[in-house]
């Protein structure tokens, strides 16, 4: 394995002084293939190849815990504040997640789930996020 030095000696373009530089230049060009081998498609990663296109889009979902820490309108003012959902809205997820345990407070793609995941762990509630049930 080549050390950091190695590398930056590699790779660092330094000006030619008097005709002489320690960066070799390439002696073939990258380009110099057939146009079907440029252009030909990559091959596909074995793990994804076989999952069905639904199952990747699945919608992921953000999902509030029950906690003895944080008080229920304490909880219906953070699911109004954020996602915007109505009094009643906000009140019957914030009762689903004191008697049931948990609600699904949010569904979609993964990176949107996940920053709703992380602003409710801002808040101070206990989420999770997870792919959707198929």
């Amino acid at each position: 394995m080549a050390t950091v030095a190695q590398l930056v000696e590699r790779w660092l373009v330094v000006p030619d002084v008097a005709g002489s530089s320690p960066v070799g230049r390439p002696t073939h060009d990258p380009y110099d293939r057939p146009v079907s081998e440029i252009l030909a498609a990559p091959e596909l990663d074995e793990a994804v190849a076989g999952v069905p296109r639904s199952a990747l889009d699945r919608p992921w979902r953000t999902i509030v815990w029950n906690d003895p820490v944080n008080l229920m309108p304490y909880v219906t003012h953070v699911f109004r504040i954020h996602f915007g959902y109505s009094e009643a809205r906000a009140t019957r997820l914030m009762l689903q997640v004191h008697h049931e345990g948990r609600a699904v407070v949010a569904t979609g793609p993964r990176e949107v789930v996940e920053r709703h995941t992380e602003a409710m762990h801002e808040f101070g509630l206990w989420a999770t996020s997870d792919p959707g049930e198929a």
